[in-house]
């Protein structure tokens, strides 16, 4: 199979709902990590592995921002202010250290109410673009490229391909094919890229919603976002809408 050298991983922060909107966090926010897969599997994968072991003794683990935020779970052990910061400490690092590139879409919910597409629908369609822009520079674009997401429900699920097939048969700013395939993921898969991906997503929308805030994770984010020729990020790698 003529497959490219890059896989990418999926996840997400907000309610893409437009019939509801949270005061607190009025928007939606979609983020592709891109990997190549070399690179994926002899450095971010281990990473992981090792991490886990040494914090928690094995490996099964899923590293989950809510939860982590939280100390729901597993992660109840960060009991003290020591230990939370010194876990975080070493999850930003690993992060920072590991080879990937961001292409994130923000919505602005507060803004959208006008609009007859769904935030999923609008943040998709601009990633998978992004995207497709991505590989085309690495020359990898003619080649099939895996797009892995978490399940989320029968029926969003269904709705979720229907868009990703129609975008990439066409339904895009350039009116042509794009050769990717969709993976549908279960929540518990001990996937490291879904895991990366899922500690992406909000630290991306607070560092719009709130920019004077101190935002650690986005600092160490910042430089792993995709740019065009000239170095710019918005609306390259970050895309905020409207």
């Amino acid at each position: 199979m003529n497959f490219s050298n890059y896989i990418v991983y999926v996840d997400e922060s907000g309610d893409h709902s437009l019939s509801s909107v949270n005061k607190d966090f009025p928007i939606f926010v979609l983020a592709f990590c891109i990997f190549e897969k070399k690179s994926y599997s002899q450095s971010a994968v281990l990473k992981l592995k090792d991490f886990k072991f040494k914090h928690f003794g094995h490996d099964m683990v899923i590293l989950h921002e809510n939860e982590i935020r939280r100390d729901k779970g597993w992660f109840k052990i960060l009991n003290t202010k020591e230990k939370k910061e010194a876990f975080l400490e070493e999850l930003t690092q690993i992060i920072y250290e590991e080879d990937f590139t961001i292409i994130a879409t923000v919505i602005r919910k507060d803004k959208l109410f006008s609009q007859s597409n769904s935030p999923y629908d609008i943040a998709l369609k601009y990633c998978m673009e992004r995207t497709y822009k991505f590989l085309e520079s690495k020359k990898e674009h003619t080649k099939t490229t895996h797009i892995v997401v978490e399940q989320r429900g029968k029926n969003e699920d269904e709705e979720l391909e229907l868009e990703f097939r129609r975008v990439c048969d066409g339904h895009n700013f350039q009116n042509i094919h794009f050769p990717f395939e969709i993976i549908m993921a279960n929540k518990m898969s001990n996937s490291a890229g879904l895991q990366l991906a899922d500690l992406v997503a909000r630290p991306i929308g607070l560092s719009v919603l709130k920019p004077e805030q101190k935002n650690r994770a986005f600092e160490v984010l910042k430089d792993k976002f995709h740019k065009n020729g000239s170095g710019r990020v918005e609306g390259v790698g970050l895309k905020i809408f409207p």
